[in-house]
């Protein structure tokens, strides 16, 4: 009896002593990738719109994540932000001919539509980002910030590129699951998104008087393809 006694305790003993180890080892694993969509809003600066989030629409795609480490990301986005506004409610005026003879006849047009985007961006994390802090002193709620290049397809059939510039927060609800808040601006180059160009017949070449977009989206995405505890060790 002794003896089963001593046999039970060394082997909850030897238990007790690898599940720590397991446990530690799985918190320390970093994963390659994160996939998951987002949905939010959109609008634009255009000729039809010069209010912050005025005619704000609904924004959503998909997103992929690169991890580089828990500092850096680069983020892939396609997502589709509406569009939409009318000459009914610019406070200026926009003649029938901005290039043509004279005329104080009125503009008349209204749009409803979007855009297609799609982006990469490189993502800068304030603080190290990890579902357990341990002795690298990762957070599970952090700030980042983010800059890249982009397409833009409009249905006014309008393409140009784009600079996305923005900032997010994001939060690890578990250990492979992420929740996030990103704010995106998109600088184009082209003054059709909205299918009205130059209406005061004044153009500009840059990214002066031209469209751009704004989406603010609520992201959620789940970690792949886990990293080699090991390699990383080594």
């Amino acid at each position: 009896m002794t003896r089963w006694r001593t046999s039970t305790l060394c082997l909850l003993a030897a238990c007790l002593g690898v599940i720590p180890l397991r446990v530690a080892a799985q918190e320390d694993v970093q994963y390659r990738m994160e996939l998951g969509g987002g949905l939010g809003g959109g609008f634009a600066l255009t000729d039809l719109n010069s209010k912050f989030y005025g005619n704000t629409t609904l924004a959503g795609g998909a997103v992929v994540r690169f991890l580089l480490n828990p500092r850096m990301a680069i983020k892939t986005n396609l997502v589709y932000s509406g569009i939409k506004g009318t000459t009914a409610d610019v406070s200026g005026f926009y003649p029938v001919t901005p290039e043509g003879p004279a005329s104080t006849d009125r503009l008349n047009y209204s749009f409803d539509g979007g855009v297609y985007d799609l982006s990469a961006t490189y993502e800068l994390n304030f603080l190290p980002y990890g579902f357990t802090r341990g002795y690298e002193g990762y957070c599970r709620f952090v700030p980042y910030f983010q800059v890249g290049f982009g397409l833009t397809y409009a249905t006014s059939h309008a393409f140009s590129v784009n600079l996305p510039v923005g900032i997010g927060l994001k939060y690890k609800l578990a250990r492979r699951l992420n929740v996030g808040l990103d704010w995106l601006v998109h600088f184009t180059v082209s003054d059709k998104l909205d299918g009205l160009e130059a209406p005061t017949g004044i153009r500009s070449s840059g990214f002066r008087n031209k469209d751009h977009y704004f989406t603010t989206l609520v992201t959620l995405t789940y970690d792949i393809f886990p990293r080699c505890v090991d390699c990383n060790k080594g």
